[in-house]
């Protein structure tokens, strides 16, 4: 012990001189400071147009405007796809068990007090999480197989299936109940987007594993739905 303390203050003269340098400590990377959520809009309730005009004026529109949507009509789109209704959870769509499991995502190219970026809806709580920023229209549009109206609509939504969380309960026939809740989900939308006077169409072409890249999806998750949405022309 005694030999051991005689070399400490050699030490420290090799240190202070430079000749010996310090082992560092463990360093720690910072953890990346937490998205807020984006709270949206309270869904309106009531509308002046009634359900069988919508039914009626409901067309597939392949050309926008060149216009920004507003977060309230973003907000309206959302909850008509898988808003929660119910106390218990009960959603806009019809589910299987009410095993839910489509996920629903907001690419934002023109948006009013929204950055561009990808985010993922939250229904239990109606907001939105950032996924990742900037403005992916284009590369959407590539993948999906090059149609433009993907590029040109102020936002699209995509409507995605985690088909484990009804395959479990129902095995293979769980997979076509997930497909019928895709659909109700684009058709609550699309009635929506009809009663807001915007031009909307759905698109199911497009390359799965492309989309999922670009969105940054969970590995499970499989798109279903890539669904333009802008200002009528």
């Amino acid at each position: 012990m005694k030999r051991n303390l005689l070399w400490l203050p050699i030490l420290v003269v090799l240190i202070l001189s430079g000749c010996v340098r310090p082992v560092p400590g463990p360093t720690s990377t910072p953890t990346p400071a937490p998205v807020a959520p984006v709270p949206l809009p309270e869904p309106r309730l009531k509308s002046a147009v009634s359900l069988e005009e919508t039914l009626l004026q409901r067309r597939s529109a392949r050309e926008y405007a060149d216009e920004a949507l507003t977060l309230e009509e973003v907000s309206q789109l959302l909850w008509a796809a898988q808003g929660v209704t119910a106390e218990w959870g009960g959603r806009t769509a019809p589910s299987a068990g009410a095993l839910y499991p489509l996920e629903t995502y907001l690419v934002v190219g023109n948006v009013e007090n929204l950055a561009p970026g990808v985010y993922k809806y939250k229904p239990e709580r109606h907001e939105l999480v950032k996924v990742k920023d900037d403005d992916v229209r284009e590369e959407l549009a590539k993948a999906s197989l090059g149609q433009s109206w993907v590029k040109e609509g102020a936002i699209d939504i995509v409507i995605t299936a985690v088909y484990e969380r009804t395959t479990r309960k129902y095995g293979d026939r769980g997979v076509r109940y997930v497909h019928m809740e895709a659909g109700h989900a684009a058709q609550n939308i699309c009635l929506q987007a009809t009663a807001l006077d915007l031009g909307i169409v759905t698109v199911g072409a497009f390359h799965d594993e492309q989309v999922k890249n670009i969105l940054g999806m969970a590995r499970d998750e499989t798109p279903l739905y890539v669904i333009p949405v802008g200002r009528s022309t």
